[in-house]
């Protein structure tokens, strides 16, 4: 059994805190994207430019700019940034509006949250073990990422956009109302990942 809808059932509308959430998080992503953007203009503009997030060999959005996986598409990643970081503003304003969408439009934007965490994640073990260089903007466009996926995944889940067992629904239901934790649990994890790969250069730091 389930607590799954049909598609064309109306969902009623997230809490405020959710939408407002959504607005301050789309708009930390989308200040991400459109930073990187401008550093990537600077960066075509003079190949020897120092830009505003080069700290230190390790961290350096200009080093990691230059690498394959900064264009997986064919252009700069922060592009898709730019389109993806406005879905959040757009759906946050739309809740504290009033509107309410069918089941179908959740789904459709739980899976678009999905696909970005999945992106970030890949980014993240490409710029932390392949690249070996963190990017600053790119750290604040995952820190907005993450809270997303778990505030969507988790309401989603506790309001039936999709399926999940009868028996999980209230764990759900209080999974939903407390997404912080899973936010830090998986921002924790993240932070001791990055300590551990790039231990033996955090002296750099400190030069």
């Amino acid at each position: 059994m389930s607590n799954l809808k049909t598609s064309d059932d109306l969902i009623d509308s997230p809490s405020r805190r959710f939408a407002i959430s959504s607005i301050l998080l789309g708009f930390l992503g989308l200040v991400a994207a459109f930073s990187l953007s401008v550093e990537k203009i600077h960066l075509l503009l003079n190949k020897d430019a120092v830009l505003s997030c080069d700290l230190n060999p390790f961290i350096s959005c200009g080093t990691v700019m230059q690498k394959a996986q900064a264009s997986l598409f064919g252009f700069p990643n922060s592009f898709v940034g730019l389109m993806a970081f406005t879905a959040p503003i757009f759906v946050g304003f739309a809740i504290l509006a009033g509107a309410k969408f069918k089941i179908w439009f959740w789904r459709m934007y739980l899976v678009g949250i999905s696909m970005g965490l999945i992106f970030v994640l890949w980014l993240f073990t490409q710029s932390t073990f392949v690249i070996h260089v963190l990017c600053p903007y790119c750290i604040v466009a995952w820190l907005a990422m993450i809270p997303l996926f778990w505030r969507t995944f988790l309401w989603s889940a506790a309001e039936g956009v999709i399926d999940v067992p009868v028996k999980t629904v209230g764990f759900f239901v209080r999974a939903a109302d407390n997404a912080w934790m899973f936010t830090l649990g998986t921002e924790f994890l993240a932070a001791i990942t990055i300590i551990v790969a790039f231990w033996d250069t955090w002296y750099l730091l400190f030069r």
